[in-house]
């Protein structure tokens, strides 16, 4: 990339007042927030992200925004419709985690039972309203001015905290507000190419946008549906300085944050983390890399124009690293905004390790409970009675997860309950119900043998 399109990133607007926000959507349990801007669920619909499939406990377990939600199901009765194709109840199993669906359910008792589920396919578009991954690079490459084109990312601010394609504008859209914001942000000249683009094929935020722009007189607005999940896939985006510090240092996310400056400079300051690759290290460096199929995020930095940080992710992109973005500004930008500067030196070494999922204690302090379960503490065994008849841990109680609600006055508050299955599946489902009704309650997302003897096998997942 020239350093001219980098300058044109920070003219167009990469400063954080550039990431305007859409209007808060209005409360509501049964759909992500995101979802409101185009759909609005009846009282026996849930709209949600599927998460897992528990087919010995007959349970879908699924997120509507921060909550997780456990629905029951009939694996003999339950229609599943993906991208309007009737599957069988097992195509289940491959669902990928996200996944936007869908749920009609009755409800008894508190529990929820599906009665049918639908997935998201394909967003139709025209195809003369479509831009592809080549043509969208080609563009970047040459900048805003040069490619006589305007970038839109219809994407709300938390996903463009994540990352965002270079050149980009944001323009969220939602049902209220889009035309008023889209005057303030979009070309006087309606003939100008505009291109918006937002989660990948099955988000309907930058269709809407198209459809919108089109309705106010733009008559070459047009959309690349694969969108964020492609681009970061095959190219390196940005991320505001500001956004690294708000959503990911200052929150203490995990992630990989490299300075590819000259070891004189970052020694004189640099910022919190960070570990220092230069680009003639980076094919050494990558050895010590995070597995690729963590994902891990992975952001770069240099002093000012970009050379150095593009050539370095570039070269992690090029090695099949997703998630690599680089800080437009780079420490300058960072510095005169009066973010926090570290002192000392960088780390010399890539480390990461991702933060485990709520109520998930890890391996091996779940290893160190059965081999010495304290009188304080209760395993809790929620496989099927068949599994344990092979073997369980020695004091662990045995009550199938399909079971839990019915049984759970056995269950003592009094206690610390870790919960175990053969793969963290129905463990996990079993932590949230018992969190839900008070209880003190953890879980092990792991694969589990055990023994007669009560010996136990145990892996990471």
């Amino acid at each position: 990339m020239r350093l001219r399109t980098i300058a044109a990133i920070l003219a167009l607007g990469i400063s954080p007042a550039a990431f305007a926000q859409a209007p808060a959507a209005a409360p509501t349990s049964n759909i992500p927030k995101p979802c409101t801007n185009c759909h609005q669920p009846k009282a026996d619909e849930l709209f949600a992200n599927f998460e897992d499939v528990a087919f010995k406990s007959q349970s879908l377990q699924l997120k509507v925004d921060a909550r997780t939600e456990i629905v029951k199901f009939d694996p003999k009765a339950l229609p599943v419709v993906e991208a309007g194709d009737a599957k069988p109840t097992e195509a289940l199993y491959d669902i990928r985690k996200g996944h936007e669906s869908k749920i009609t359910f009755v409800e008894k008792d508190g529990v929820k039972t599906a009665t049918k589920i639908w997935f998201k396919g394909p967003i139709k578009i025209a195809p003369e309203k479509l831009v592809k991954y080549d043509e969208v690079a080609a563009l970047v490459a040459k900048g805003p001015e040069a490619g006589n084109y305007v970038l839109v990312d219809s994407r709300p601010l938390p996903r463009v905290q994540e990352g965002t394609i270079p050149t980009s504008i944001n323009l969220p859209f939602t049902t209220k507000g889009f035309d008023a914001l889209a005057a303030e942000k979009l070309p006087s000249d309606k003939s100008k190419a505009i291109i918006f683009f937002c989660q990948g094929i099955t988000c309907m935020l930058s269709p809407n946008s198209q459809r919108r722009a089109e309705a106010m007189g733009y008559t070459n607005a047009k959309v690349y549906r694969e969108g964020w999940p492609e681009w970061t896939q095959k190219n390196v985006g940005i991320l505001a300085g500001q956004h690294l510090q708000e959503a990911w240092i200052g929150k203490d996310i995990p992630h990989v944050l490299i300075d590819a400056r000259p070891a004189a400079e970052s020694g004189a300051g640099f910022i919190k983390g960070a570990v220092a690759i230069a680009p003639s290290q980076v094919k050494a460096a990558l050895k010590t890399f995070p597995d690729k199929k963590l994902k891990a995020p992975i952001m770069v930095y240099d002093a000012d124009n970009g050379k150095a940080a593009m050539d370095v992710a570039s070269a992690i992109t090029r090695a099949g690293y997703p998630n690599v973005t680089v800080i437009p500004g780079g420490f300058n930008v960072w510095k005169a905004a009066g973010l926090p500067v570290a002192t000392g030196r960088p780390a010399a070494k890539v480390a990461y390790a991702p933060k485990p999922r709520q109520g998930d204690i890890g391996v091996e302090a779940f290893r160190k409970l059965a081999l010495g379960t304290p009188a304080d503490t209760l395993i809790l065994d929620v496989r099927n009675q068949d599994e344990a008849n092979a073997g369980m841990i020695k004091g662990a109680k045995l009550i199938p997860d399909e079971d839990l609600l019915a049984r759970i006055a056995e269950l003592p508050k009094d206690k610390r309950i870790v919960a175990h299955c053969s793969t963290g599946v129905r463990a996990e489902m079993a932590y949230h119900k018992l969190k839900e009704k008070g209880f003190n309650v953890a879980f092990v997302k792991a694969d589990i043998e055990i023994d007669k003897a009560g010996k136990l096998k145990i892996a990471a997942n």
